[in-house]
């Protein structure tokens, strides 16, 4: 067995470039002298909540998801917009797809979303989540919010019925629900 060591990089061209979705083509030298592509999205920063209402529901947000072909469910998340702080970015994103605001805990979970992906992700979790406000929905966006029993969730979590799993998962097991 070899011990690890990082690859260098070759050459690279973007091979795809739509919306916010970029892929890059990148010719790594391995360690033994091969050069071989990989593909890889360019992707931003991604963020997630999770919110617990006063009565332990978990705000939801079912969509379907083009990758899978199914409706799954979905903690309230998107993108961090350039200088801002990933877990203001997940709470505005609470708010703009859900319409619910609460107490933003000082935990903060990150992982990398992928292997062949530069996002890294963050997961915050919000108490005494209560709607305040309408959904603002982008144009790519259609559902409409979900209450799910924390019992429920944690169950649909360990299932794999949801976008944001390993988000998810560090945060329920911060909290001690993972046993």
């Amino acid at each position: 067995m070899s011990k690890a060591e990082n690859w260098e990089i070759v050459d690279r061209e973007v091979v795809y470039q739509k919306y916010s979705q970029t892929v890059e083509r990148r010719g790594f030298l391995m360690p033994d002298g091969v050069v071989r592509d990989y593909y890889v999205r360019i992707e931003k920063r991604g963020t997630c909540a999770l919110a617990i209402t006063p009565d332990n529901k978990v705000v939801t947000m079912p969509q379907f998801r083009p990758g899978p072909n199914r409706i799954l469910r979905e903690l309230p998340g998107g993108q961090v917009d350039e200088g801002e702080d990933p877990r203001s970015a997940a709470a505005r994103e609470l708010l703009e797809e859900t319409g619910y605001a609460g107490d933003v805990e000082v935990w903060t979970g990150t992982w990398q979303a992928d292997a062949y992906s530069q996002m890294n992700r963050t997961v915050i979790i919000v108490k005494n989540a209560k709607k305040i406000a309408d959904p603002v929905l982008e144009d790519t966006e259609f559902g409409e919010v979900e209450l799910v029993e924390m019992t429920d969730f944690v169950a649909q979590v360990r299932a794999g019925e949801l976008t944001d799993t390993a988000g998810a998962m560090l945060a329920l097991d911060y909290l001690g629900y993972l046993k």
